[in-house]
């Protein structure tokens, strides 16, 4: 998992990535290709 400042440019890497906001921090996941991972903060 990938700890960045911004997700924007993170979320546009493949179709099915979301961002999620999980216990306070910003998270995008992705379902079908688990390695597009990354936090923020």
């Amino acid at each position: 998992m990938k700890v960045v400042n911004s997700l924007r440019s993170l979320k546009t890497r493949h179709r099915d990535c979301q961002i999620v906001r999980r216990k306070g921090r910003v998270y995008v996941i992705n379902k079908t290709q688990k390695r597009y991972k990354a936090r923020q903060g």
